[in-house]
C-alpha cells in the first residue's frame, strides 16, 4: 500500500473519498499554545486562479481586501463548556460536557463515565447549579434539566472549564479564557472557538474599517460536531450534527448590497461559510434568519455567496479540510498543505492561517 507520506505527489484530482482529505501531519506542528500576538501568526495566500502561493504575516491580509469588500465574522462566544460534579445519592464523581442549548433549561450533554449515567439522576455542581438526566441521545449523550440559582452562563463562568480541542496536550489555564475567544465574541453559545478569528486584533479591524470595507457579524454556535471525524469513505454518507445561527436584517441587507456592487465577500472561517450558504438563494443572496442548520459542503460544490475564505489549517478527514477543498479545489489545497508542513507552519486552532482567493 502507498504510504500517504507521498499522496500529495500522487494524487489525480478524480474521486471524492475519504482517504482523498487524508495526509500525514508531524505531531511537533501542532500548534499547543497561543501566540503572544494574536496578528503575529503566519498567513499562506492560495489564489484560486492562476495556483499561485505566497507566504506572508496576517497583518499582510490588508493587501488582499479591497474597499467596499464585506468581512463576515462570527461572533459566537465559547462558554466554558466542561462541568465536574457528583450523582446526589452516591456521591460518585461525573463530568458533564454541554454541547447545546435545546429549549430553556435543557440540554443536549456528553457525561463520563457514561455508564454510570441513568435516567432520573441528579447531578450536582456546588450549591447555584443542579441537572436531573430526563432522556438518552441517539449519540450516547444525555439530555438534562439545569436548576440554578441565576444565569446559567454566569454561573458556568465561575465553576465551568474552557473546552480546549482533544489535539492540545495540557490542561486549560488562564492564557486560554482570554486567547481562546476571539476580540468580537458576543453570543454565548459555542463550544470551540472560530478560530481563523482568533487572529484579529481591534486595531486591526479597526484598520480594515478605514480601508473602507463593511465588517458584519453572524453568529454560529460551534459545537462537538467540529471535532467528530468521518468515519465513511462515501463521504456524502456523513451527516452533521445541527448548529444554531442567527443573521439579522441588517447584516443581510449589507451582504447582498455587496454583491450587488460587484465586490467581495470574505468570510471568516468555516462557520461563518456555513451560515452564508445555508441561507444562500439560487441568485447569489441571503436573507435574515435564525435556526439550526447541518448543511455539509464537500467538493463538488457552487459556492453561491462567499468569494474569498480565511481560514485555519485542519485535521486530515474532517469536514472543516472538506469544505476549504471544495472552495479552494482539492487539488491546490492539498499544495498548500504539503507547502505549509515542509516550511514549518502551526496547525490546528492555536495555529497559523490561510487565506483563499
Amino acid at each position: 500500500m502507498e504510504s500517504r507520506k507521498n499522496y500529495f505527489d500522487s494524487f489525480n484530482g478524480s474521486r471524492y473519498k475519504l482517504d482523498d482529505f487524508l495526509y500525514d501531519l508531524p505531531p511537533e506542528l501542532i500548534a499547543q499554545h497561543p501566540l503572544e500576538e494574536r496578528d503575529a501568526c503566519r498567513l499562506l495566500v492560495l489564489n484560486r486562479m492562476d495556483g499561485e502561493i505566497q507566504h506572508q504575516t496576517f497583518t499582510d491580509i490588508m493587501n488582499y481586501l479591497e474597499p467596499g469588500d464585506c468581512l463576515v465574522l462570527n461572533n459566537t462566544k465559547v462558554f466554558p463548556a466542561r462541568l465536574y460534579g457528583t450523582k446526589d445519592r452516591t456521591g460518585a464523581q461525573v463530568e458533564v460536557f454541554l454541547l447545546r442549548n435545546l429549549e430553556g433549561n435543557l440540554w443536549e450533554v456528553m457525561v463520563k463515565p457514561a455508564r454510570k449515567v441513568r435516567i432520573g439522576n441528579k447531578i450536582m455542581f456546588g450549591e447555584n447549579l443542579c441537572c436531573d438526566v430526563v432522556d438518552n441521545t441517539l449519540s450516547g449523550g444525555r439530555i438534562v434539566e439545569f436548576s440554578s440559582n441565576g444565569d446559567i452562563y454566569q454561573i458556568l463562568e465561575k465553576i465551568g472549564h474552557m473546552p480546549l480541542p482533544p489535539y492540545i496536550k495540557r490542561h486549560p489555564d488562564r492564557k486560554d479564557q482570554e486567547y481562546y475567544q476571539t476580540v468580537f465574541a458576543q453570543k454565548p453559545g459555542a463550544v470551540a472557538a472560530p478560530t481563523a478569528g482568533l487572529h484579529f486584533t481591534e486595531p486591526l479591524l479597526n484598520k480594515i474599517s478605514k480601508k473602507g470595507l463593511e465588517i458584519v457579524t453572524v453568529t454560529l454556535h460551534i459545537g462537538l460536531g467540529t471535532f467528530r471525524p468521518v468515519k465513511v469513505e462515501d463521504i456524502s454518507r456523513h451527516r452533521m450534527d445541527s448548529e444554531y445561527y442567527e443573521v439579522d436584517l441588517e447584516v443581510s441587507r449589507i451582504i447582498n448590497e455587496t454583491r450587488k456592487k460587484g465586490n467581495s465577500v470574505v468570510a471568516v472561517g468555516t462557520t461563518a461559510v456555513r451560515v452564508l450558504e445555508s441561507l444562500a438563494d439560487p441568485h447569489g443572496f441571503i436573507r435574515p434568519a435564525k435556526g439550526w442548520t447541518d448543511k455539509f459542503i464537500y467538493p463538488p460544490y457552487d459556492f453561491k455567496i462567499v468569494d474569498k475564505m480565511l481560514t485555519n489549517f485542519h485535521l486530515p478527514g474532517s469536514t472543516l479540510l472538506m469544505m476549504v477543498s471544495a472552495f479552494g479545489s482539492l487539488d491546490l489545497v492539498k499544495r498548500a498543505y504539503q507547502q505549509a508542513i515542509s516550511q514549518q507552519y502551526r496547525f490546528f486552532s492555536y495555529g497559523d492561517a490561510m487565506l483563499i482567493l
